[in-house]
């Protein structure tokens, strides 16, 4: 079977760049299957996404060949092989619904990841993860044990050569330091009731005001919290009739939903980071 790779790319715009992508492409022997650009006329910034298969030359020889042509144009310019699914740490508390349905996702073939490992602050969810025959590790967080647990969870992140680290409802915050190493592969997501109902219970908080629109945010992780850039959001309406248990049950589906849209987004290499923004090839 023919492989089949996509080219992200962003730069200062200027004249001839899908021209030049496209030329370099063809001069390698590579067919053009897919392709999206977006102009940033606020920043001066050219995006791109090209989905190709073809190529005379394999992955490390068309990186090789890419990175003085990238060079050439101040590209931030990254190739990747469309076949591999993305090496990915989860990471979980004690709400479930957002890791039991990105690992259904996965087992039932919709999201290109390999889910290396399932990191967690409590033992609820080891049952869950065996019978994914997936490693498990209880990492207890305290004050007192914060950066020895950060510690421990970034060497099993690197250790597992994730590409990407989804908190599913991971309920602890990250250190700015873990952030830092972290900047650009983390995934995290949250109700959109942010900042109007912090702290716990928000679906309580949200019942006693009357909301009418409840919803997700997925975003990189930052250090600034819950203000990373914003990959994907989505709500659902409510109404007067509405219980807690109903506003509860609607933001984990849409909460489980948005989550896995951004994931899916990501590890296809369709997500480009713009400042505190980002450009979405869907």
């Amino acid at each position: 079977m023919t492989p089949t790779y996509i080219l992200t790319l962003s730069c200062l715009d200027r004249r001839g760049l899908v021209h030049a992508v496209s030329g370099f492409l063809l001069d390698h022997g590579a067919n053009i299957e897919e392709a999206a650009q977006y102009n940033d006329h606020a920043t001066g910034l050219f995006f791109m996404r090209v989905q190709f298969a073809g190529a005379e030359h394999d992955l490390a020889a068309l990186k090789a060949a890419l990175a003085p042509f990238a060079a050439s144009y101040q590209m931030d310019a990254r190739l990747h092989a469309q076949s591999a699914p993305m090496p990915t740490v989860l990471m979980v508390s004690r709400e479930g619904h957002c890791l039991n349905d990105l690992l259904f996702r996965v087992k039932s073939g919709l999201l290109p990841i390999d889910v290396r490992a399932i990191i967690s602050n409590h033992r609820d969810f080891y049952q869950l993860a065996a019978s994914y025959n997936i490693p498990f590790h209880h990492i207890p967080v305290s004050a007192a044990t914060k950066a020895q647990a950060e510690q421990r969870q970034y060497e099993i992140i690197e250790a597992e050569g994730a590409e990407l680290v989804v908190l599913a409802r991971y309920m602890q915050v990250l250190s700015n330091d873990l952030c830092t190493r972290l900047a650009g592969r983390a995934i995290n997501i949250h109700h959109s009731f942010l900042p109007s109902f912090k702290g716990a219970k928000p679906y309580y908080q949200a019942h006693e005001r009357g909301v009418k629109l409840i919803g997700a945010t997925a975003h990189y992780v930052t250090a600034d919290l819950d203000e990373g850039p914003i990959i994907e959001q989505d709500v659902a309406r409510a109404d007067h009739t509405d219980t807690v248990e109903d506003l509860t049950a609607r933001g984990r589906d849409t909460e489980s939903q948005v989550l896995a849209r951004a994931v899916k987004w990501h590890s296809e290499h369709r997500v480009l980071l713009n400042g505190h923004k980002t450009v979405v090839f869907r």
